[in-house]
């Protein structure tokens, strides 16, 4: 039977993290073995308290200093054993309802790497915050003009891969620029991308969303840096 490994990076998700863990163990694998690696990036919130405290069989991974999403997610790729890999932020703005729509085509072998787009459902533009759309509007019309793509979505969580695809690239970005980098290196590497449409429901910075303007800063030096090299 073939695997998904399922990739969570987590940093003070003490409120959301059972809850998504419990999703993620409803949701459908499409006949699929799974594993789920967490990632705990030194959370100081009593996070990792939970985690270590989880008896189901998952791979817990533990970072000593926070190092970012980035650091987090390349911890996880190097131990994952499935066929396919799937990016899961804990904080429940993405539904692992969704697995089924980014699957099938992977294992189909109708493409490497799927992207759930949150805007090709257009229901969810209500959802984004005004600054974060037009932020996310921009930074996907960046990397198409500078690497020739036409994707919709390029900062979205939901990122399933073939698991040669996602091992096969050197991951650099600490931070949420692992966002933008790892777009760049797909899009280079002309790996077959395709896009599926998913649900997402936003937290506000309040609600302790984590990304803020400098991220962004970050995201178009780091789309031009990696057109150019790596």
């Amino acid at each position: 039977m073939r695997k998904v490994s399922i990739i969570i990076p987590i940093y003070n998700e003490k409120d959301t993290l059972a809850e998504l863990l419990a999703q993620v163990e409803k949701a459908g694998f499409s006949g699929l073995e799974k594993e789920i690696i967490l990632t705990d990036d030194a959370s100081n919130d009593g996070t990792t308290d939970i985690i270590r405290a989880l008896e189901k069989p998952y791979i817990k991974l533990y970072h000593k200093k926070n190092q970012g999403k980035g650091a987090a997610i390349r911890t996880a790729v190097k131990e994952a054993t499935g066929d396919f890999v799937v990016i899961q932020d804990a904080d429940l703005e993405y539904s692992p309802k969704d697995y089924d729509k980014l699957l099938p085509l992977l294992i189909n072998d109708q493409a490497d790497v799927i992207y759930g787009s949150r805007f090709i459902n257009r229901e969810n533009l209500k959802n984004f915050m005004l600054k974060n759309k037009l932020a996310n509007i921009f930074l996907t019309q960046l990397t198409n003009l500078l690497y020739g793509a036409k994707i919709t979505d390029m900062e979205t969580c939901y990122k399933a891969f073939k698991r040669e695809i996602i091992q096969g690239i050197t991951i650099k970005s600490n931070r949420f620029d692992f966002e933008p980098e790892i777009t760049a290196k797909v899009l280079k590497k002309k790996a077959r991308l395709t896009e599926v449409p998913i649900t997402y429901n936003a937290r506000s910075h309040h609600e302790g969303k984590k990304i803020n303007w400098k991220d962004g800063v970050k995201a178009i030096l780091t789309l031009i840096k990696f057109r150019f090299i790596d």
